[in-house]
């Protein structure tokens, strides 16, 4: 191994020769120094940071072959393009994966052995073939990289079971030293790859996470989101950005909203060909379009520098993957800005993906869902948050470059409660997690708290009446920060109390807290309007609501008939003057525009005409008609008049989620008949009594029906009855 003193002299000469640089970066130097030493070496640097480098260069000064291990097939012929940069011949680096034909492998096998080759990019699935091995044992191996090393670890947020071999694997050709790299990983998962690896002696080089020049802000995700995005986008001209989703489907149909209202936007997912996915790459690159719609497919191997935003239309599966696809924003050092929406039903919808799923995978996933979860609530600054989870501590208290930093909450003193979180952990033996803290903090009597006799506790139910869930998990998550608690590396999520939450608690001194967002919605789904969310007017807000009820009093139909609340604020920020820019509204679909909104718009142009308002750009968005197919299949099932409950069997979807299809489908305006249906399964008397009280109400709320008359009729006849009543009265 060519290690020698003259070696390490000429370091910098090496830099400069292959790669035209000057200086190192960070720890490049001494990790890259560690290698050629023949030492294993752990390398934790974020994204940008500089990684391929410290395992490219000494694969040109050492004797032999460096095996770099890589999951991204699109990152393979990108760095090989890159390493070939630095020699005048093609040979010296080299990738083998499935894309490859025979006759492309045995070239380069032919390279290797003709020693031409310092670096051989393999996808995992390639190293556990035999044949691969037997040729791999033949050869001199300089060292072993293992890229994304996170995929080891079930804790890490891209888990690859074939990760998990590349030990035996490295046992069977040939050992020789290891560098495993990667962007993200927590404590937990740092062990776990060191553990697995069998390199728990490895030198350890951590960079700091902090991206100083990223502005972090999360959002409500509203049903003006696509409207919220386009205006961001629109304020923001020829600038690149990367929007993630986590489905297909919302990708495509979140790609032609932005292709409609003149956006250069393309589409990315791994249900693309390859062609087209690295044609738009390419095109990505080129600033040929300047927004890439994708799912977390995108951007493992892109290295563009200027992108200037990354929007998670969908709040991450972990912190880990929303990190790291953060991270992508801002490489050039220029600003970038990195917005999340976040949403209740999107994370139970996260959570019901999980239930196929074996239950240790099951429980790891809901730790890193609620890490998430955490993180958006969280008032606390964004940067301490982030970098608290990857194990790194940031001082100040604001950074000032994050939307909880710039708009702070009030603090309030937190000292007594987290004494009673701090004995109630000790008091359980450090053995449980928060949700189980909280439930003897809230007196709940859960099976699992009985079972230990955990009611028995002093403090079992020592909150007071105004402490709600959202102060217990703000007390919880900023004494983490603090390190007054921890949680168990071995057992995650559990909660310890740490030295100097014991000394805490035997001297507490003030301790303050900012408590969480409120980010909690009403039964439809909708969140009521805050200042951060929007710019309702409210004088015009009371002038439309004002005309509903006139309305409702004319037509002798509840106020909600007409429009709901939801629909009444969208207007008052949107201002709509013509039946078209109604039907942008959420909740209006075509029929119900058409049939009262004329009145509306009158008094809404008229209203901004008499205050000189000037409506922002992004208001007068073109939609794109958007039924999806389930809702078209159900409305056309309805019409067939096939009973409810075979179409839920049929869709394979439970009856209360067809119920909630159904409601939307009704609510933006679409008239349905389920009489055929309702006649079937419930009396003629009960369906006029349920009947009598929407038409009376003043509200359609679900929970307010169900505590009036709950009693005599179960919560889906009330549901079909209201179907009925808002399909007939209202569309």
């Amino acid at each position: 191994m060519a290690t020698d003193i003259n070696l390490h002299d000429n370091l910098h000469d090496a830099l400069k020769k292959y790669f035209g640089f000057e200086t190192f970066k960070d720890n490049q130097e001494a990790i890259i120094r560690t290698l050629l030493d023949g030492k294993d070496v752990f390398v934790l640097m974020p994204t940008g940071g500089g990684k391929s480098l410290c395992y490219q260069l000494p694969s040109l000064l050492m004797e032999g072959v460096a095996i770099v291990i890589s999951p991204l097939i699109a990152l393979m012929k990108n760095q090989v393009d890159a390493v070939r940069q630095t020699s005048d011949d093609d040979g010296v680096a080299h990738f083998i994966n499935s894309s490859l034909p025979k006759a492309a492998i045995d070239k380069v096998k032919s390279d290797i052995t003709s020693s031409r080759t310092k670096l051989l990019y393999v996808a995992p699935e390639q190293l556990t073939k035999e044949g691969n091995i037997e040729f791999l044992r033949s050869i001199k191996i300089s060292f072993y990289a293992i890229d994304e090393a996170h995929c080891i670890s079930e804790w890490g947020h891209d888990f690859r079971p074939e990760y998990r071999k590349i030990r035996p694997i490295i046992q069977k050709i040939g050992t020789a030293p290891v560098i495993a790299l990667t962007a993200t990983a927590t404590e937990k998962v740092r062990t776990d790859i060191k553990k697995n690896l069998g390199m728990q002696d490895a030198a350890e080089f951590t960079s700091s996470f902090n991206r100083p020049n990223l502005y972090y802000e999360v959002r409500q995700k509203l049903q003006t989101v696509d409207r919220d995005i386009i205006k961001f986008i629109k304020q923001r001209p020829g600038v690149s950005g990367i929007i993630y989703c986590l489905s297909r489907k919302s990708v495509e149909e979140l790609t032609e909203v932005l292709r409609t209202n003149d956006i250069k936007a393309a589409a990315y997912h791994a249900g693309l060909d390859a062609q087209t996915r690295s044609d738009t790459q390419d095109a990505f690159i080129k600033e040929d379009i300047d927004v890439i719609v994708a799912t977390i497919a995108f951007g493992m191997g892109i290295d563009k520098p200027d992108v200037r935003f990354v929007i998670h239309y969908d709040i991450p599966k972990s912190l880990e993957g929303y990190y790291q696809e953060t991270g992508r924003a801002g490489r050039d050092g220029g600003d970038g800005y990195c917005l999340a929406f976040f949403s209740n039903k999107d994370l139970q919808k996260l959570e019901k993906f999980m239930e196929g799923k074996p239950v240790n995978e099951q429980d790891i996933g809901r730790q890193l869902l609620k890490e998430t979860a955490a993180y958006a609530e969280s008032a606390v600054c964004r940067r301490k948050l982030l970098l608290h989870y990857f194990g790194e501590n940031y001082e100040p208290e604001n950074c000032g470059n994050c939307d909880n930093c710039k708009n702070p909450k009030k603090q309030v003193e937190g000292k007594n409660h987290l004494c009673k979180v701090i004995e109630v952990i000790l008091e359980t033996k450090e053995n449980f997690r928060d949700d189980y803290i909280k439930d003897i903090l809230m007196g709940k009597a859960t099976e699992e708290v009985m079972a230990h006799h955990h009611d028995d506790l002093e403090n079992f139910g020592c909150a007071e009446d105004d402490d709600d869930e959202h102060l217990w998990n703000a007390v919880i998550r900023q004494a983490l920060i603090a390190n007054y608690l921890q949680k168990d590396v071995d057992n995650y999520g559990v909660l310890k109390v740490t030295a100097a939450g014991k000394k805490f608690l035997k001297k507490p001194t003030s301790f303050k807290i900012v408590e969480d967002n409120d980010f909690e919605e009403d039964e439809s789904g909708h969140t009521p309007q805050s200042g951060a969310a929007g710019a309702l007017d409210p004088t015009l807000y009371q002038m439309i609501k004002d005309l509903r009820k006139k309305m409702s009093k004319e037509l002798d139909v509840p106020p909600y008939v007409i429009f709901q609340d939801a629909s009444l604020e969208a207007m008052s920020t949107i201002y709509p003057q013509t039946i078209d820019e109604l039907q942008n509204i959420p909740g209006v679909g075509a029929g119900k525009a058409k049939r009262y909104g004329q009145k509306f718009c009158e008094l809404i142009r008229n209203y901004c005409v008499d205050n000189d308002i000037e409506r922002p750009e992004d208001f007068r968005i073109r939609t794109v008609a958007r039924k999806s197919q389930i809702k078209v299949d159900i409305i056309q099932s309805i019409d067939r008049k096939i009973a409810l409950d075979d179409i839920a069997k049929v869709k394979g979807i439970e009856f209360t989620d067809l119920l909630n299809e159904i409601d939307a489908i009704v609510y933006s305006g679409t008239k349905i008949n389920i009489d055929y249906f309702i006649n079937e399964v419930m009396d003629e008397d009960a369906v006029l009594d349920i009947y009598d009280y929407f038409k009376e109400s003043d509200t359609d709320s679900l929970k307010e029906a169900v505590d009036e008359l709950g009693d005599d009729y179960s919560e889906e006849e009330i549901r079909l009855v209201r179907i009925k009543f808002l399909s007939e009265m209202a569309n």
